[in-house]
């Protein structure tokens, strides 16, 4: 089947139209789970005219994880460092993981859109503050990267869930083989691993929880450089 497109040419099509529907696949699927070509049938245009308005997959990629990362504000700047970061990175759960692959593309490029600057600014200024000191940037770092990390795994763990006995689905059927004749394998499947199994709002809350349990012990674990309790 011919994959040329029935409408014109690229009538009314803008960059704007091109990122909006590529942000629609993304939240459908993930950053990477969409191509250039299931882009243009979408707005039922050629290839060719998607380069041209905006340009190939990793520059769209990139509007795409802009667009994700713009409604986001930096939290008042006289806030303690924890609530700073707490309120910060709770923002950041909903619009990231609503968006498979965002999480990652941000771990791997940074946050460095103009409309994000002011936050990065803010927020190295709130830890300076507290007296992080020289160790400042490396504070604002783990509290970024172990935020999009956790939001990265759950980002994966949802393109293998219902997708057979392989990748994910067989680490999942491995844990219940050991849970008999393993206490601590049991323990981890009961509390941790099994809501992540049975998919849905149960695997969505999980994931939910397990990032606040890990953007909490990021900070409390942070709090001991400045002798906080």
């Amino acid at each position: 089947m011919s994959d040329a497109p029935s409408a014109p040419f690229h009538v009314g099509l803008t960059r704007k139209r091109i990122v909006d529907v590529a942000l629609e696949l993304t939240h459908g699927s993930h950053l990477a789970g969409w191509s250039i070509r299931d882009l243009a049938r979408r707005l039922d245009v050629a290839p060719s005219v998607i380069y041209h308005h905006v340009g190939g997959k990793d520059l769209i990629a990139r509007h795409v994880a802009e667009r994700v990362l713009d409604g986001l504000a930096a939290p008042p700047a006289d806030l303690d460092w924890q609530d700073w970061f707490r309120a910060l990175l709770d923002d950041c759960y909903q619009p990231v993981s609503a968006h498979p692959g965002v999480a990652k593309w941000v771990l791997m490029h940074g946050p460095t859109f103009p409309s994000v600057l002011p936050i990065v600014d803010t927020g190295v200024q709130v830890l300076l503050r507290a007296g992080f000191g020289d160790q400042a940037g490396f504070a604002y770092a783990a509290l970024l990267n172990n935020a999009m990390l956790t939001i990265s795994i759950g980002d994966d763990r949802l393109l293998h869930e219902d997708d057979g006995p392989r990748d994910h689905a067989t680490m999942m059927d491995d844990f219940r083989r050991a849970t008999d004749g393993s206490p601590g394998v049991s323990a981890l499947a009961e509390a941790f691993i099994t809501p992540f199994a049975q998919g849905g709002q149960t695997a969505a809350r999980q994931r939910r929880t397990y990032y606040t349990f890990v953007v909490q012990t990021t900070i409390a674990g942070l709090a001991t450089l400045l002798g906080e309790p």
